[in-house]
């Protein structure tokens, strides 16, 4: 589905590698007018890589925006004229080194729409040969094999603080978990 165009109140002040910062103009309820920050985004894929029925692929990830490594799915932002299945077969040799024979989108759904355009895009990947990673280089990346049961629990218990990891977790293992 398209996005619809920026709006012609959309002022661009800050050009970066990943984001673009944007200031826009809103009609608030009560018919003023505000000026809102808006943080422009091209997109990112999630990934849940089942190495076998009972087991998925997670990594460490070091976030030096939080200050802790954290244990998340793969995932990576989109590059320009990538579509997010070839954003998403790209991340996972990227980050794991696996290629997935089968690649399923899942879901998506908007980031943190309050201030962000970023749209994320969930994917199953299954079938998997293992292989080299290829990590960019200012990542740093652990992968870490979990049973599925130990993902869930590692939701319920906090260990993983990450929302796209929860969402992952719930929404591509929850339902094998009942099937079980």
């Amino acid at each position: 589905m398209a996005e619809p165009d920026p709006p012609a109140s959309r002022r661009i002040i800050y050009e970066g590698r990943k984001i673009d910062l944007a200031l826009q103009q809103v009609t608030l309820a009560d018919g003023s007018v505000a000026e809102r920050e808006v943080v422009l985004h091209r997109g990112a894929v999630a990934l849940l890589p089942m190495v076998d029925d009972g087991h998925v692929c997670l990594i460490r990830n070091t976030r030096y925006a939080v200050g802790k490594t954290l244990i998340e799915v793969p995932a990576g932002t989109i590059d320009e004229g990538e579509t997010p299945e070839e954003t998403a077969a790209r991340e996972l040799v990227e980050e794991t080194g696996y290629q997935a024979r089968r690649i399923t989108r899942l879901r998506d759904w908007y980031v943190s729409p309050g201030v962000m355009s970023e749209r994320m895009y969930l994917f199953l990947c299954e079938d998997l040969v293992p292989g080299p990673s290829d990590h960019q280089p200012d990542e740093n990346l652990e992968s870490l094999i979990v049973s599925c049961e130990d993902a869930l629990a590692m939701v319920r218990d906090g260990r993983i603080e990450d929302a796209k990891t929860m969402l992952a977790i719930l929404l591509g293992l929850a339902p094998r978990a009942r099937r079980a």
